[in-house]
């Protein structure tokens, strides 16, 4: 497949340089019973070239997500009796956020008033990149007032329903494009609408994805793409730039495994093994 003229590319890696030159990443999610969610996104975050990760999981989750991978770190969170993060969650995460230069929040996370309020802090206090999916944008959509008062860059990348909910009315798919704009320009995010030709924009630029197909439409999935946008930004590319390289690349990584394996049995995991040849032929 050919390349967009206009993708951002990684540079090549110096020969003098060590894991802490390519991102410290943060990525923060998992309560009980959906603990894969936000291992599957430090696992792609790896495979998208990120020198550290840490994921920051409720304790409960801890020993299910540091068992999928031996080269990312588990910090555990104070929870409450479900499983999801509490209050104490935020202080602990607070101390994390000194070390990371990008991080990704909602894989997993959960929903009621703790994750609610921890979005609501983590969105308005941390300065880094922030790439927010799945139950972070959940929390967003019912305090819209935080969505005006991000502290740094962010990063939004939910399906229709997810979009939907955040705009509080049902977008059609005709007007997809135009709300998605608009809602980006209004928020000064770059916004990753993920679907069939997921669109990207950031409220000024509109690009379209050519990459992906319907054997990606099972879970997880989603949660590889947050783990490959965080790196991505963590490598020091700009919001738009990891948003347009890091959806191609996901995509690709869909095309490969689905080649290998056919759509049927397509699992997340498989788009995350396929990462490596899929950021090779976008390197090429």
């Amino acid at each position: 497949m050919s390349l967009p003229a206009d993708l951002s590319r990684l540079p090549a890696r110096e020969n003098e340089s060590h894991k802490g030159d390519y991102g410290r990443l943060l990525l923060i999610g998992g309560s009980q019973g959906m603990a894969g969610s936000i291992a599957l996104s430090g696992m792609a975050a790896l495979r998208s070239g990120a020198g550290l990760v840490t994921i920051a999981t409720p304790e409960i989750c801890q020993p299910t997500v540091a068992g999928y991978e031996p080269s990312y770190m588990t910090k555990a969170l104070s929870h409450g009796e479900s499983g999801e993060v509490d209050e104490d969650a935020q202080r602990q995460v607070e101390s994390l956020l000194e070390n990371a230069n990008a991080l990704a929040c909602g894989p997993g996370l959960g929903r009621g008033p703790g994750p609610e309020r921890f979005v609501n802090w983590l969105q308005t206090t941390a300065r880094q990149p922030l790439v927010l999916d799945a139950d972070a944008l959940f929390a967003l959509s019912d305090q819209p007032n935080a969505l005006q008062q991000a502290a740094g860059p962010r990063v939004l990348t939910p399906h229709m329903g997810e979009f939907s909910r955040l705009v509080g009315k049902k977008v059609e798919a005709s007007l997809a494009e135009p709300s998605a704009r608009e809602f980006a320009r209004q928020h000064g995010v770059v916004l990753v609408l993920k679907g069939h030709r997921t669109l990207i924009t950031d409220g000024e630029r509109v690009a379209r994805n050519t990459t992906g197909n319907p054997g990606m439409a099972t879970g997880g999935t989603g949660d590889v793409l947050t783990g490959v946008l965080a790196a991505l930004l963590g490598q020091g590319m700009s919001p738009w730039d990891a948003a347009r390289l890091g959806v191609f690349v996901h995509g690709r990584a869909g095309d490969l495994a689905a080649e290998r394996l056919g759509q049927v049995s397509l699992t997340a995991r498989d788009v995350v093994d396929a990462l490596p040849p899929a950021f090779a032929s976008a390197s090429a």
